[in-house]
């Protein structure tokens, strides 16, 4: 399978390069839950770490598995496949230990390819609550989305995030241009489930009529789980837009309406 053979190279490429790791004769370095997606359209890329190769032939809209990876600063490089040229850089980005991240290749708002480190919430949910969890990666204007109504996410604009602990079960959405009233989309029914914090990316660019949504899922957010929640990933599809429908109305409303840099650091 692609994306686990891309994890496999990461855990490989990070051996080369030197970082170190847990043995028997040394003390096990604190771990981070790390996950990569690429959300940069029609570029099949390499990337590296450290200055080794991880992932060769990274395709768009692919979301690798988490991995742990031992804590630290890691100098990232993005290139075009076969190519040594850096498409994208970012030095020393701060993995720390214990954190759950999702590395985003992606467009910015004025299109341009930047590498964009998150800080999943893996922060624990009370009985009856779900995690929602909205990324503005894609090159495209800012939303509010609403529940019942309210706004619940507004001026969300690239490279930035929103989230909200809700009641779980199903609740109305509509999608409405930033700052206005005016329902662009919706409403539609939003099915939030118990103990899990989805998140969902727009990804591409708004211009070029190629937005597309991706998403993960972090669950085990309630209860006493024994180690640091990994999460699921994968392509890019349509079969995955009902996993939450409010998210796929707002890159709908993001294709209607057309179209600074993002600073590389932990979004939290």
């Amino acid at each position: 399978m692609a994306v686990r053979r891309s994890a496999v190279l990461i855990s490989a490429g990070l051996l080369l390069a030197g970082v170190p790791v847990a043995s028997a004769q040394a003390a096990p370095a604190a771990t981070a839950t790390v996950s990569v997606l690429h959300g940069v359209p029609g570029a099949t890329v390499d990337v590296y770490a450290n200055g080794k190769k991880l992932l060769t032939n990274f395709k768009p809209g692919t979301l690798t598995d988490p991995l742990k990876l031992p804590e630290g600063e890691y100098d990232l490089k993005v290139t075009a496949a076969g190519k040594t040229a850096a498409l994208i850089q970012a030095n020393d980005v701060a993995v720390p230990g214990g954190a759950n991240v999702t590395v985003v290749a992606h467009l910015n708002a004025g299109g341009k390819p930047v590498l964009t480190p998150f800080v999943n919430d893996t922060s624990k949910l009370a009985a009856g609550q779900a995690r929602l969890t909205v990324r503005h990666t894609a090159a495209a204007p800012a939303v509010d989305v609403r529940a019942g109504g309210k706004p619940v996410f507004t001026g969300l604009t690239n490279p930035k995030q929103a989230k909200a602990d809700l009641p779980a079960g199903t609740v109305t959405a509509d999608v409405v241009l930033a700052g206005t009233s005016t329902v662009a989309l919706g409403p539609a029914d939003v099915n939030l489930k118990e103990g899990t914090n989805t998140i969902v990316y727009a990804w591409g660019s708004a211009s070029a009529n190629n937005l597309k949504l991706a998403v993960q899922t972090v669950s085990g957010l309630h209860g006493n789980p024994s180690g640091v929640p990994g999460g699921t990933g994968g392509q890019a599809a349509s079969q995955q837009l009902p996993v939450w429908p409010a998210a796929a109305a707002a890159v709908l409303m993001l294709v209607l309406i057309g179209g600074g840099t993002a600073a590389v650091r932990a979004r939290s």
